[in-house]
């Protein structure tokens, strides 16, 4: 009976010291949502994992800057004289130039760094530094090789006034304004679906050595689209033209990354440094695979688009409509592409019209 009483006495006091270690609690456990959070969003920003369920991965919220302060970036993609080559760069410029100075628009100046070792008849029309290719026979047939050689002599010889470069290539089109998608140590680049260091890590260790830290932090990337700090570029260029060299050499790493053996370098040689990239899937968008424009920045046109007249894909198969530029090999496309026909996702018929459009307005376009 005394007990009860007391209990009923203290029962007050009890009420609020539980009041108050469950305040306690609440906010111990809030902090900690608000802590797991965060380097969920840091880890997210330099980890593949993330790419299966989000769209885009953002840079860490501590590094993140203000949404008004401009961070211009100059635009550099290398190219060869090749008519393949100069026709699409013509494409590229003229979508440049319409979106440069639009609302949202980070974008600085241009330069194609022409790697042939000599001056062409686009010196004029568009902004051109000429570099030497590499010495005869290195590139053994690769000449994509010759790419990170190019940027190499351009970082040593240009004056560049931006403190970020975009490193484009020619089959891309602006089709809206690009902000800089990077800030300070964390470059942006677009993640790419065959890029797999893990599953490739018997080879990977060739260059990118056990005591550097796992293969995971090896992003699954290429060299473009990437907007990098222009003094970051400049240590990695000459380590990724290295370990381009050394992969061609080793016939394994050869005949297993093929087409894309340089994309892999640029991704060992940035991770050799110490630099992770934040991953955005709306860098980018690639018909006909992805079906929609929607927010992306860039159409990358890489790859060939063939459909029935229905508007069935027909991939492997010529189609009874394409569009592929590897069909104007020697020379540029006509001016007028017939559209496709209906049923064709939306970015096909986005890209003939953007390169109806482009070759409408570029003087001489049968000059290519």
């Amino acid at each position: 009976m005394f007990g009860m009483k007391a209990m009923r006495r203290a029962s007050p006091v009890l009420l609020f010291l539980l009041a108050a270690l469950f305040c306690f609690a609440t906010y111990n456990i809030l902090a900690m949502m608000r802590h797991n959070r965060a380097i969920r969003n840091f880890v997210g920003a330099n980890t593949r994992s993330v790419l299966d369920s989000d769209p885009i991965v953002e840079m860490p919220e501590h590094v993140k800057k203000p949404k008004h302060v401009k961070s211009p970036f100059h635009i550099a993609l290398t190219a060869t004289a090749a008519p393949y080559s100069k026709w699409q760069c013509r494409i590229m410029y003229y979508w440049y130039k319409q979106k440069k100075d639009l609302p949202g628009s980070d974008m600085g100046g241009f330069t194609r760094i022409l790697h042939s070792g000599s001056p062409d008849n686009l010196m004029d029309e568009i902004p051109t530094m000429v570099v030497d290719p590499l010495p005869a026979g290195l590139d053994r047939g690769y000449v994509v090789l010759n790419r990170p050689w190019a940027f190499v002599q351009w970082l040593e010889k240009a004056t560049i006034e931006e403190e970020y470069i975009l490193m484009a290539e020619p089959d891309h089109i602006f089709i809206r304004p690009l902000p800089n998608l990077a800030h300070e140590r964390f470059p942006a680049a677009f993640p790419f679906f065959y890029i797999k260091p893990e599953q490739n890590e018997k080879i990977v260790r060739k260059f990118y050595p056990e005591e550097h830290g796992p293969v995971t932090n090896i992003d699954p990337i290429g060299n473009s689209p990437v907007i990098i700090r222009k003094d970051l570029l400049g240590k990695i260029a000459p380590t990724w033209m290295n370990v381009s060299l050394r992969m061609k050499q080793d016939p394994e790493t050869d005949k297993t990354f093929g087409w894309v053996l340089e994309m892999y370098a640029y991704a060992v040689a940035s991770a050799l440094h110490g630099v992770q990239h934040i991953l955005r899937k709306d860098f980018m968008l690639q018909p006909p695979w992805d079906l929609e424009t929607g927010k992306r920045f860039i159409i990358h046109y890489t790859y060939g688009c063939d459909y029935n007249l229905k508007g069935e894909l027909t991939y492997g198969k010529i189609g009874e409509w394409r569009f592929d530029k590897r069909s104007h090999l020697r020379g540029p496309p006509p001016r007028n592409l017939s559209l496709p026909p209906p049923g064709v996702p939306e970015s096909v018929v986005t890209l003939v019209k953007m390169v109806n459009e482009a070759t409408a307005n570029i003087p001489n376009w049968d000059t290519s």
